[in-house]
């Protein structure tokens, strides 16, 4: 529910407010905005808390949160977030560019190579450090080594680094390293591991599992903005469907669909999402073009000799080229980039 205050609430009615859905065991969340302060009253709905709520003093009217999805909801929260970690900033004019190989070979290799992305325009370094392989024998990370090597670059460029995290148990020694804690897609519906890096209090990008819904999708974002962690950037990075001419299936239309149902911020990842390095600039721009607040690319200095994702990742000329025309699409759209 949301209880909507009069605009000449008291600071005691809002308090009054917020003890009395205590008291019905619901979590209120205050938001204060420029002229009205609402009151979400967050966790199971049931019949009769309209009429619990709205007699009390300062109330003006008591709506439902018809999306199952509370906290991540527009209905909740009309201002759009804007996530920040460094220089990185996803959710505002500026289009948040993340960019960086599939995985950490070495200290030298990725401090370089950050050193370039940065003066070619990059505000997040991404890089593996633990890897989830489809097979068990493919190169799984350097791990912990991997985020020391993460943290150089980040030291000589001051990049915000993006790296992820596997396991709930695992979140504690990423954190130490990492800006932002990435959950990969396979892991989207992983509880646990959602629970932790919420309570890690740190930015979270959650991308898309391969097969999910949007419903699925937000909903595991909730799970993130229920430990009060409202730094939550949504993350497509392709769908399985029938097609067999991409890697996955990079659908778009999800953009402009969860600015429509949510506040968070929404990022693509046309490496993952399309598999192939040629068709990385055209849906950069693309996503661009209908409202993506970031882009996470995977760039590296020899793509034929790299350790995972050879195949989606671009190189450093490349990632210039398509910086320069992303620039001109932003400016088409009222954004920077």
């Amino acid at each position: 529910m949301i209880v909507v205050m009069k605009t000449d609430a008291t600071a005691e009615q809002i308090d009054h407010v917020v003890a009395h859905i205590r008291e019905l065991g619901m979590t209120p969340q205050v938001i204060t905005g420029k002229f009205q302060t609402v009151v979400a009253a967050l966790g199971q709905e049931r019949v009769g808390l309209v009429e619990l709520l709205e007699p009390a003093p300062g109330v003006e009217k008591v709506l439902p949160i018809m999306a199952p999805y509370k906290r991540a909801s527009s209905e909740l929260k009309g201002d759009r977030t804007v996530v920040r970690a460094r220089d990185l900033e996803v959710g505002g004019l500026r289009i948040g560019m993340i960019a960086g190989p599939c995985s950490v070979e070495g200290e030298d290799q990725i401090v370089e190579l950050a050193r370039t992305l940065k003066q070619l325009g990059a505000t997040g370094l991404r890089g593996g450090a633990f890897k989830p392989r489809t097979s068990p024998y493919s190169f799984q990370g350097h791990k912990e080594e991997g985020l020391k090597m993460l943290a150089a670059a980040r030291a000589e460029t001051g990049l915000a680094i993006v790296t992820e995290v596997m396991a709930p148990e695992h979140v504690a020694m990423v954190a130490e390293y990492a800006d932002v804690l990435q959950v990969g897609a396979r892991n989207m519906q992983n509880y646990n591991l959602l629970q932790a890096v919420g309570d890690a209090g740190k930015p979270v990008l959650l991308k898309r599992g391969m097969s999910a819904t949007m419903d699925e999708f937000l909903l595991a974002a909730e799970y993130i903005l229920d430990r009060n962690n409202p730094h939550v950037m949504l993350c497509e990075r392709g769908i399985r469907t029938f097609e067999d001419h991409t890697r996955f299936t990079l659908p778009l239309a999800s953009v402009p669909y969860l600015h429509e149902k949510s506040h968070l911020p929404v990022v693509v990842d046309p490496s993952h999402g399309t598999g192939k390095a040629r068709l990385v600039p055209p849906m950069c721009a693309a996503a661009i073009a209908c409202g993506a607040d970031g882009l996470i690319v995977e760039v590296h200095t020899d793509p034929e000799h790299a350790m995972s994702d050879g195949a989606q990742t671009i190189t450093p000329s490349v990632f210039s080229e398509m910086m320069a025309h992303c620039r001109r699409v932003a400016e088409a759209v009222g954004r920077t980039l």
